[in-house]
């Protein structure tokens, strides 16, 4: 045991849970939720994050570090039309969907399957309404997040990692000092809410299939990639298969899916933590404590998240989806046959459209898959064959 294994584990912890803990808000919020909900919300994925972490550290041996879907919490906040208890029945089979791709491999070869710059553009889609509103929290209260966003960029040229957290603490300290906050809320503990979930056609085709999608795509597929390029070849199918029943118990308390995490996981499993790869797998029952820690308090934090002014939220939220959107632009565009599919698909899922009642998530998606269809196509010597044929040349 070194002290660098309990440092990156509570690291890590501080560094998912306080960076992306605006965006949860934000979700809760676009679904109607009330403080109770979303504190069962915020209770319930911890609890999820918590038990599912050590128990995969413990019995794979290896540093399997679990989180919540940032870009499917983007895609919940971006969505409209949709109540709480729409929500739940789609985390729910959202959660059934996961278990069932665990359970058949032939799913997991499917969703990877999906080229990564159609699912780039989406995840891009999904996420630059949040960068583009982070700006347009400037003219909101100028004089509170110009010297925030100066202070984000200044710290991530040294620790990106640490960038966000120190913008929440940092501004939210700033607005008590400044009286934007009249006072704390009273400390409370977390409760767990249950809702009864309400499935429809809408709401699974708009909300659960682009959540699953998204959380396949971006989450479990990259946690894969950071174990293994940490010397690390675990079986996909229980991992995914866990987090999938985690979600789904937790689901009924308004808790959204959770996966394997990628930064997170980065912070937990290089040589930093300790020399011998076998004894990094530590960190996994100390980043369950952390996130224990935050279920007791989850109540309380958001309540704090209440009162805070709401261009900050808006402007940590969109700070945390920065290096998403950056990376997700970079590799939806890599391709150069593929850009153009990538580039509807962002434009569909960026511009909001609902259609039949299912959001833009999966049409950007439907979109960009029948561009790059068609773009194969062209190319097979058949379809030259009948464009010649019709141009009359023989």
């Amino acid at each position: 045991m070194r002290i660098s294994i309990p440092v990156s584990a509570f690291v890590a912890a501080i560094v998912g849970f306080g960076g992306t803990l605006a965006i949860v808000i934000a979700a809760a919020k676009a679904v109607g939720a009330t403080q109770i909900e979303t504190a069962s919300w915020v209770t319930a994925l911890c609890l999820a994050q918590a038990i599912e972490c050590l128990w995969l550290s413990w019995r794979t041996k290896m540093p399997v570090i679990t989180a919540w879907s940032t870009p499917g919490l983007a895609l919940i906040a971006a969505s409209s039309g949709f109540s709480m208890a729409e929500a739940v029945g789609a985390f729910i089979i959202t959660a059934v969907l996961l278990i069932a791709t665990g359970l058949f491999k032939p799913l997991t070869r499917l969703i990877a399957g999906i080229p990564a710059s159609v699912a780039s553009g989406m995840l891009a889609g999904i996420v630059v309404t949040f960068a583009i509103n982070a700006v347009k929290a400037i003219p909101a209260d100028p004089w509170l997040i110009l010297p925030l966003v100066a202070a984000f960029f200044a710290i991530r040229l040294f620790n990106p990692a640490l960038s966000v957290l120190t913008v929440l603490v940092g501004g939210g300290a700033a607005a008590f000092l400044t009286g934007r906050v009249g006072g704390l809320p009273a400390p409370e503990l977390s409760t767990l809410t249950m809702i009864a979930p309400h499935f429809t056609a809408t709401a699974i085709i708009g909300l659960a299939l682009p959540l699953y999608l998204v959380t396949m795509a971006s989450q479990n597929l990259s946690g894969l990639a950071v174990l293994r390029a940490a010397g690390y070849h675990p079986e996909p199918g229980p991992l995914i298969g866990v987090t999938g029943l985690f979600s789904l118990l937790s689901g009924p308390f308004g808790a959204s899916t959770t996966n394997l995490a990628a930064i997170s996981a980065a912070i937990c499993t290089g040589p930093d933590v300790h020399p011998d790869p076998a004894e990094r797998w530590k960190t996994g029952p100390f980043y369950a404590l952390a996130y224990l820690v935050f279920a007791l308090f989850g109540a309380s934090l958001v309540a704090i998240f209440a009162v805070l002014p709401q261009s900050l939220i808006m402007l940590v939220a969109g700070l945390a989806l920065m290096a998403a959107l950056a990376n997700a632009l970079s590799i939806a565009l890599k391709e150069e046959d593929e850009r153009m599919a990538a580039t509807v698909t962002f434009a569909v899922t960026a511009s909001g459209l609902t259609l039949f009642g299912v959001g833009a998530a999966f049409w950007g998606l439907v979109g960009g898959l029948v561009v790059l269809f068609l773009e194969k196509l062209k190319k097979r010597q058949s379809f030259q064959n009948l464009v010649w044929f019709w141009r009359g040349v023989p």
